[in-house]
């Protein structure tokens, strides 16, 4: 059997493309384990509205391991520099026993953070600086990170919590003079599955329609039943900002419904976006016809393994 001649599997790409079903697939094939890389995956108690799909983990009968999903309430914070950590954790504890690795989602920042070998910091909480920018806009903190040189959290900020967030990220770095602990020099494949636009579209709307069907909007008020504070829902963004507005009669039923569909493919165009800039920095994603069978696909990314 030829050699695999990579440390780690990435399967990422657009949001409603396959990614969960191809990497357990491959995970199976490499005698793998996963590792979320979803930013909202994290959370217990927030499936639906985040597509964890954990029937998906088995195949034939067969339960591929998984990490890095249900380790934190939901309402609680976690920061791009906490799954670094938590991924190297799970990372080596894989390696150690002699399972392959492969790392699945589509958080744009949570990937490169791993294969550019991002050098990241434990930032705490600055009470001045947020009491000082809570009364801006979103408009003006969008317009303060534009002019920040070093920005470490740029995905999503359509909530004043997130800007105010990745300011104060950005105001850390510049006051302290601090050593960074450098990532392992680790060898990824990254694959993507891929479909044309008309497509990924057309997914995206059947899928938002199916999570309501299974119970999107009762999940997301279980969350605000059980004490979640509704403006952290909102933080988390998509599904659980504008079923939280619902909820909390900030707009109708059929206009959360529109408007959150337009939000999810305006997301899946920020996260091509992401992906694009990925590779003009020079960092190798493989596109891999979403239209192939399961198993062509799966063969395809093996054999781009042992290339």
């Amino acid at each position: 059997m030829t050699e695999i001649k990579y440390d780690l599997l990435v399967v990422t790409g657009l949001t409603a493309t396959g990614k969960t079903s191809l990497a357990v697939n491959l995970a199976k094939e490499l005698n793998g384990e996963i590792i979320s890389a979803d930013s909202r995956q994290v959370f217990r108690g927030m499936s639906i509205g985040t597509g964890k799909d954990l029937d998906d983990y088995v195949i034939d009968g067969q339960k591929i391991p998984y990490h890095l999903i249900d380790i934190k309430d939901a309402g609680e914070t976690y920061s791009v520099f906490q799954f670094q950590q938590d991924f190297l954790k799970a990372y080596e504890d894989i390696k150690a026993r002699k399972n392959f690795p492969v790392l699945s989602g589509g958080t744009g920042l949570y990937v490169e953070s791993v294969v550019s070998r991002y050098k990241l910091l434990d930032v705490p909480q600055n009470a001045n600086l947020r009491a000082e920018l809570k009364s801006k806009s979103l408009e003006d903190l969008t317009q303060m990170l534009s002019e920040m040189k070093q920005l470490h959290n740029t995905t999503d900020v359509d909530t004043k919590q997130r800007a105010i967030r990745a300011i104060e990220i950005a105001r850390y770095y510049e006051d302290h003079n601090v050593e960074e602990t450098e990532m392992p020099n680790i060898k990824p494949l990254i694959v993507a599955p891929s479909y044309d636009r008309p497509q990924v579209r057309k997914r995206i709307t059947e899928r938002l329609h199916q999570r309501l069907e299974e119970g999107m909007v009762e999940e997301t008020k279980k969350l605000l039943d059980r004490g979640v504070d509704p403006e952290k829902l909102i933080s988390y963004g998509l599904e659980y900002k504008y079923l939280t507005w619902y909820l909390t009669g900030e707009m109708d039923y059929d206009t959360m419904v529109e408007r959150l569909n337009i939000a999810i493919h305006q997301f899946a165009k920020r996260q091509m976006t992401w992906f694009r800039r990925m590779q003009r920095k020079g960092v190798e994603i493989h596109w891999i016809d979403g239209y192939l069978p399961m198993a062509a696909k799966v063969d395809n990314v093996v054999r781009l393994l042992k290339s």
